[in-house]
């Protein structure tokens, strides 16, 4: 279960995007967009979800830079979370991701983009209170993003993690998880974006009694909102009603979004 929060936290709530001053080009709900951050441009990003099932809720902040021009990206995603209302509710910090990631391909005039990201997952929460993998461990994503035209953009993932010695409920052992997720946006207007998400994990954790897997599939509608001021500061806000399907039939809950981005220079861009 908190390798699937991980998960989310990675493919849904940094972004991992730069920003335009014509239409929004990130913020994604629950897909990772393939857009790096613009030379000079740093992005602030939190997002909280709750499930209304389970009571379990998640709140990450992360932190976005460009490095090396826009072909390399760093950044750092801290969690608080809530592990529900069970038998022993525990709300604490959550474990920390440091992330890279590089730009495959851009070509000016053409609608595709591809980049690669690798991510280390850093134990500091608890784990035996439910808040943590309880090891270290590592994250792999392959975004792509196409523009099908004036309107229509739809992005895709391809990711897996994993922890060689994962907290299992009475020992520890290897946890690996797959994700493939997809969305399709509708420009409805430059600052306003209509979205359909979808995203599948499928988690095999090592127990005494052999291995465990998990698979979850969430479907996520939504809308984001863009506004843009002088000096070259965008606020997006967004939210999205994720819904369990199949393996993950009755899971509900809701998922706020709100960003900052911003040049570094005094200066700024102007607005549109």
């Amino acid at each position: 279960m908190r390798l699937v929060a991980a998960t989310v936290v990675l493919l849904a709530v940094p972004g991992f995007a730069g920003a335009t001053g014509e239409r929004i080009e990130d913020n994604s709900l629950l897909i990772e967009e393939a857009y790096n951050q613009e030379p000079g441009v740093v992005h602030h990003i939190s997002s909280f979800q709750r499930s209304l099932r389970t009571g379990a809720w998640l709140y990450a902040f992360t932190e976005e830079w460009p490095a090396w021009g826009q072909d390399h990206q760093v950044s750092v995603t801290v969690a608080l979370e809530g592990n529900g209302d069970g038998a022993a509710p525990a709300t604490g910090i959550g474990d920390v991701l440091l992330n890279y990631r590089y730009e495959l391909y851009r070509h000016e005039g053409t609608p595709v983009v591809a980049t690669a990201r690798l991510s280390l997952l850093v134990p500091t929460g608890d784990e035996r209170k439910g808040l943590g993998t309880g090891g270290p461990g590592v994250q792999v994503n392959f975004p792509l993003s196409l523009v099908l035209g004036d309107h229509l953009v739809t992005h895709w993932n391809v990711g897996g993690t994993h922890v060689p010695s994962a907290w299992n409920g009475s020992g520890h052992g290897p946890l690996t998880a797959y994700a493939v997720g997809q969305n399709l946006i509708w420009l409805a207007h430059p600052r306003f974006n209509v979205m359909l998400e979808a995203l599948w994990i499928a988690t095999e954790q090592g127990a005494a009694g052999g291995t465990r897997r998990r698979d979850s599939l969430t479907v996520n509608p939504g809308f984001r909102w863009a506004f843009d001021f002088d000096g070259g500061l965008q606020v997006v806000w967004g939210l999205g009603v994720p819904l369990g399907l199949g393996p993950s039939r009755g899971d509900r809950g809701f998922l706020l979004y709100l960003s900052f981005e911003h040049p570094l220079s005094a200066r700024g861009r102007a607005s549109p």
